[in-house]
């Protein structure tokens, strides 16, 4: 990508948006536009950058650009992104960016609607106990590519190996990016107000193997029946592999070992990972290593030694024999029902947030372990007696959420923070929500 003498603009600031302007200016971008809502913090990095800062106004988007940085939180279907489209401007985000200005490396590509952090998580953790210094992660994940590859001089050093979670968000405004192995874990209903449609939704995720060539490894979760309508549909250009837990495939599960490519990686039984969602996850990311060349005896180390990802089915503490696990993460439907499916018996469910408007229906018939349902929340009335009709408690925060939950439980019960939706109704993201829960959890006494 030649930048010198290309007037761009970046929408939103954020930690991806500044990343993205300072390697647009360590590549030598000829003048930057930096558009944005809220107040700018490092107006004066920005000033030494050359940066011109002006608001979200329409005239802004009816100037020309060479190129666009667009946050990935914007949708595609906002009426300045269709325009600048339609007038043929490259709408681009700062993966995007930070592929084509970096050399050539080994990414490992994962996406899908629920454990991809986990999984992303794992191949790094995989990545790093192989490659040492020269793996890295990066991606939805919280962490900007360009962020990576200015942190680590890779427009000019190449062959580091990294772990990258995408968003559909991401994935809808790739040109060139090409993983090296991919994966699309499963596929459930969520960000319909995002995309347009589920439709949308769903052949978003396929782009992350839309540039692979047959040196390239896709890995096909075959137990998703949505993945197989979308993959037929949307054809893979690159080798594929398999991945099961039903049945024998490329990573299954047999004979109670964890088993890649034929070789047996470890026993079932030496996961410390609660719930056959995390031996999905682990397969998945396990699949994709071995492929970039991470020894079985690695990914068992790893794995062994593996406690999970934060806001995640993330145990919290144990008080008066009840446990709290926190699953702010579970911003969908399907994220919730993976969470359930973790537990047996005695769950005090927290559910609310942000209003989707999406079904309960298929979270109802996973209610077998849940004793009571406690809504907060813009949404939380309508999810929680939805799911419980008149036996629901509901509140308006989570601090009453808690309380309530802990009137309600005793020895041996479980109580679960996992929402159901997104928590912009009264939190800024899900990691907020989640470290307000645990503060209020910790503070019990």
């Amino acid at each position: 990508m030649e930048l010198r003498d290309k007037k761009v603009l970046v929408i939103g600031l954020a930690r991806s948006g500044m990343a993205a302007i300072r390697l647009l200016h360590a590549a030598g971008a000829g003048s930057i536009t930096l558009t944005e809502r809220k107040d700018v913090a490092g107006k004066e990095e920005l000033a030494q950058m050359g940066v011109r800062i002006v608001k979200q106004t329409p005239e802004v988007f009816t100037e020309d650009y060479d190129l666009v940085i667009k946050n990935p939180g914007i949708s595609p279907l906002t009426d300045f992104v269709v325009d600048m489209r339609k007038r043929g401007i490259p709408v681009i985000t700062e993966i995007e960016l930070a592929f084509q200005l970096a050399q050539p490396q080994h990414y490992a590509a994962v996406t899908g609607t629920n454990g991809k952090t986990t999984t992303t998580t794992l191949v790094y953790e995989f990545l790093k106990k192989a490659y040492g210094d020269k793996a890295h992660v990066a991606g939805n994940i919280g962490i900007p590519l360009c962020e990576v590859v200015l942190e680590h001089d890779l427009m000019h050093q190449s062959g580091h190996y990294i772990a990258l979670e995408m968003s559909q968000g991401q994935l809808i405004d790739i040109d060139a990016f090409r993983p090296e192995v991919s994966t699309i874990l499963n596929l459930t209903p969520d960000h319909i107000d995002f995309m347009g449609s589920l439709d949308n939704y769903y052949t978003s995720k396929t782009r992350i193997y839309k540039n692979m060539t047959e040196s390239g490894m896709f890995l096909k979760n075959i137990d998703d029946p949505v993945i197989a309508q979308y993959t037929d549909r949307y054809k893979v250009p690159c080798r594929v592999k398999t991945l099961s837990l039903q049945q024998e495939a490329d990573a299954c599960l047999k004979d109670g070992f964890v088993v890649i490519d034929g070789e047996k990686v470890m026993p079932v039984s030496e996961i410390r990972l609660p719930g056959d969602h995390n031996k999905q996850n682990i397969l998945a990311a396990a699949g994709l290593c071995h492929e970039l060349g991470v020894s079985a005896e690695d990914i068992a180390d790893v794995v062994r030694h593996f406690k999970g990802v934060e806001h995640r089915i993330e145990f919290v503490r144990e008080l008066d024999g009840v446990k709290y696990y926190n699953d702010s993460k579970g911003t969908n439907t399907d994220a919730t029902i993976t969470a359930l499916k973790a537990f047996d018996h005695g769950v005090i469910l927290l559910v609310g947030g942000f209003e989707k408007g999406l079904s309960m229906d298929e979270v109802k018939k996973h209610l077998g372990c849940v004793k009571q349902v406690i809504g907060f929340g813009a949404s939380g009335k309508r999810i929680a007696t939805d799911l419980a009709g008149d036996q629901a408690i509901v509140v308006t925060d989570l601090v009453q959420a808690v309380d309530e939950a802990r009137k309600a439980a005793v020895s041996g019960d479980t109580v679960l923070l996992s929402p159901t939706t997104s928590s912009f109704d009264q939190y800024p993201n899900f990691e907020e929500r989640g470290k307000h829960f645990k503060q209020i959890v910790n503070a019990l006494q």
